[in-house]
């Protein structure tokens, strides 16, 4: 069996990441979404064990202290973390993974792990990302131009990433990132198991034409 790849979708707050992540969650076979840890308040319907597993500061610290998470970063006052486990037990298990993750939590799993597959999504402008954190009704006026104020500086590490989708339509944006998986998985790296499997049949690499 193949080894599963590691695919971080990262941008701004409102950019459109948790609704790509839902999109191709939902047309693909084979990918599953890391649940994160966090000691936030849950948002809307979110519930815990499905979008989140919401644990309080002093849990979290206990995780940190036993190297249980992939990464781990402060945003918006609020802690956020990878189980190195579960993202571990299913790629082992051929699985895609795919995480909805911040900048600075991209940067320290790229550093750890090379072969990730790193996606940056992109508003298609200001005034639209301002537009939808203000539909969103989620936070208040002051968070919302923190968050704004963040997206300024994020937005300028989109050449870190392998692939760059701007995010004018969900469906075109969608079908984007089904590219991105799909293609990875085709990689002459990913395929190597399948590839010996073949080779077999035929003697091996090192046996004549048949």
């Amino acid at each position: 069996m193949s080894r599963g790849n590691l695919i971080i979708v990262s941008g701004p707050s409102g950019a459109g990441k948790s609704a790509l992540v839902a999109g191709v969650l939902g047309t693909l076979a084979h990918i599953r979404f890391s649940v994160s840890y966090t000691t936030r308040a849950p948002r809307g319907t979110e519930r815990d064990g499905i979008e989140y597993f919401f644990v309080d500061r002093d849990a979290f610290q206990s995780l940190i202290q036993e190297d249980a998470l992939l990464e781990w970063a402060e945003v918006h006052d609020n802690y956020y973390g990878t189980s190195r486990k579960f993202v571990d037990d299913l790629l082992v298990q051929g699985e895609d993974v795919i995480l909805d993750i911040d900048v600075q939590g991209a940067e320290t799993i790229r550093r750890k792990r090379p072969d990730t597959v790193s996606v940056f999504v992109l508003p298609p402008s200001y005034d639209v990302l301002r537009e939808r954190l203000e539909r969103r009704s989620l936070d208040e006026g002051l968070v919302i131009r923190q968050r704004l104020k963040r997206a300024c500086s994020e937005i300028r590490r989109y050449h870190e990433y392998d692939y760059l989708i701007v995010n004018r339509d969900l469906g075109d944006s969608i079908r984007e990132l089904e590219a991105v998986i799909s293609g990875n998985r085709c990689r002459r790296e990913s395929r190597m198991e399948s590839a010996k499997s073949v080779l077999a049949t035929f003697g091996g690499t090192d046996a004549e034409n048949p």
